[in-house]
């Protein structure tokens, strides 16, 4: 059976308690004696899993020269959800779903950084398309601090046919560009939502932007011309819960 490698306190602890069945084993850096080493032990133990201690350089290769913290897990990996179940789950929930869309995210620490946003955020799902995309990698993992584990995480064949999905399903598309017209507060984020995030520098993609209900941009002042795709899902995501909430 295929093993993936997880890595990195909070990864491997959210992997204990929200799946447990997946873990075949957890490896601890051997003379490790601090008090989270102590209790991500015990949750091992807990749930059933085998802990085995080896030395950091060992630890240090799994983790391709990662940050570890002294904690790698080996695990059978999760298929993300498929596009048609996803769909499915739409509406499915006691408020409006919002979903991010993420066009062509290609540098896994930008998308561990929107895994983690966009679960603080109360996001139903993060989707990416299959191709020229990151997946779910090892550093991503790491860096979403355990929201893989916790958000929906859909990769898409075709994401224009996708985001035509959402419309039929009533989702307002609403894209992001530094030359729109409209500012983001500006925009009714309050009702069923896809928020869409273009690539690091390119944007979004024509045929993305095309299937994009609105289009919003985000105040820039200052040298720089564009944000860091994790800092810009952020400001989207917050000020979209900040609308629910003053409406409820």
């Amino acid at each position: 059976m295929n093993e993936e490698t997880v890595y990195g306190i909070h990864a491997v602890r959210a992997l204990l308690e929200r799946r447990p069945q997946a873990v075949r084993r957890v490896l601890v850096q051997s003379g490790r004696e601090d008090r989270r080493a102590h209790e991500l032990a015990n949750l091992a133990r807990e749930r059933g899993v085998k802990l085995e201690s080896r030395p950091p350089a060992e630890l240090d290769a799994l983790a391709g020269g990662g940050v570890h913290q002294g904690v790698v897990a080996k695990v059978v990996p999760a298929a993300p959800l498929a596009e048609e179940d996803l769909l499915m789950r739409l509406g499915a929930g006691p408020r409006p779903p919002l979903l991010l869309v993420l066009d062509g995210v290609q540098d896994p620490h930008n998308l561990g950084a929107c895994l983690r946003t966009a679960d603080a955020a109360g996001a139903d799902a993060v989707v990416v398309p299959r191709d020229r995309a990151t997946g779910l990698t090892p550093v991503v993992r790491k860096v979403a601090a355990g929201a893989a584990e916790t958000i929906a995480f859909s990769q898409v064949t075709n994401l224009a046919r996708f985001l035509r999905a959402l419309k039929e399903q009533g989702l307002w598309v609403i894209g992001t560009e530094g030359e729109a017209e409209t500012l983001y507060t500006a925009a009714d984020l309050k009702g069923p939502l896809a928020v869409v995030l273009g690539a690091e520098g390119a944007g979004m993609r024509r045929l993305t932007r095309e299937h994009c209900d609105l289009v919003v941009r985000l105040p820039m002042l200052g040298a720089v011309e564009s944000l860091n795709v994790s800092v810009a899902t952020g400001i989207v995501l917050y000020e979209a819960l900040r609308q629910r909430a003053a409406s409820t």
